[in-house]
């Protein structure tokens, strides 16, 4: 009778298995994976196991059973995915303790399906097993993905086909074989930039300070500090001011040229040129001096502040 199964032995001593074939309870035509012919070739020997796993699917319970088996096995077992691993194989591979596939492989998931006959209550029972036996795979396909039920319920639903690297991103694989030689003479290239990202302040003269702070020096001389507009002189305007220029200019005119005091300076009351003409008598309280920037000696801002109260008032 022709078996399933092919032992052979790795470098390292390790024990290779390749299933190939369509799994059952039973050997119709010699190339099926059965459950009690796996478990009498799996503790012929000790030892780590890898699995090379090339199967279309089949009895959902069989396939059950040979995964409580894998995972019962005391040694570690690898399972690899070298070209089709699907229906009941995929729950066979949800047992490995990684799981690696070939860039070319494929993995497929969906509803469980079966063949009844009967009444209506043999179909409501036949509806009623098949949810269940969904939900058996779904706790395979969960324990080793982390995805929740009712996402890896829609792919079973939608009848899933999964490349390597989307089973690798779903979770339902771990690795893709051979990428990891093709990735070292990539990550020789890469490893001289990285020592130069690591350490940027070698090649930068301008690094930072002692401190730990960077050179700000050059950012300064093109950007100088800006100050504050402020007035050369002293000059400033105010109403009080533009009283006393009005005021001196009426007592220059009707100021006596004649009249001044002994010391020859001008009486610092003026009177009047003509009879009859009296110089008028202006009492100008003493108003704060606002300077062009809108401020007093003080620093008070009354402009600013007039100017918000006629804002509110509006």
């Amino acid at each position: 009778m022709q078996k399933f199964w092919n032992w052979i032995h790795d470098d390292s001593g390790g024990r290779v298995l390749r299933l190939e074939g369509p799994i059952d309870s039973e050997s119709y035509w010699g190339d099926e994976i059965t459950p009690k012919n796996f478990r009498d070739e799996l503790y012929a020997e000790d030892g780590d196991v890898t699995i090379y796993l090339n199967s279309p699917g089949g009895n959902v319970f069989s396939a059950a059973e040979i995964y409580t088996m894998i995972r019962d096995y005391p040694h570690n077992v690898r399972v690899r995915i070298a070209s089709i691993a699907a229906s009941a194989a995929t729950v066979i591979a949800m047992a490995g303790d990684v799981v690696q596939m070939s860039p070319t492989a494929l993995l497929l998931v969906h509803d469980p399906s079966t063949i009844a006959m009967g009444n209506t209550k043999d179909m409501e029972k036949a509806i009623t097993t098949l949810n269940e036996v969904k939900e058996s795979i779904i706790n395979a396909y969960a324990a080793k993905t982390g995805l929740s039920r009712s996402k890896i319920s829609k792919l079973m639903s939608d009848e899933t086909w999964m490349n390597a690297k989307k089973a690798v991103e779903l979770g339902f694989a771990d690795e893709i074989l051979f990428d990891e030689k093709k990735s070292e003479p990539e990550k020789e290239k890469e490893e001289p930039d990285e020592e130069k990202t690591d350490n940027p302040d070698e090649n930068n003269p301008n690094g930072p300070d002692e401190k730990g702070g960077e050179d700000d020096s050059d950012e300064e001389e093109k950007k100088p500090e800006k100050k504050p507009f402020k007035l050369d002189s002293d000059w400033s305007y105010s109403t009080r001011i533009m009283g006393q220029t009005i005021l001196g200019k009426i007592t220059a005119s009707c100021k006596n040229p004649d009249e001044s005091d002994s010391d020859g300076k001008s009486p610092d009351t003026p009177k009047p040129a003509e009879k009859g003409l009296t110089t008028p008598m202006v009492t100008i309280p003493d108003m704060p001096v606002i300077g062009m920037d809108g401020k007093t000696k003080d620093g008070a801002m009354p402009y600013e502040i007039l100017k918000q109260q006629l804002a509110f008032l509006k």
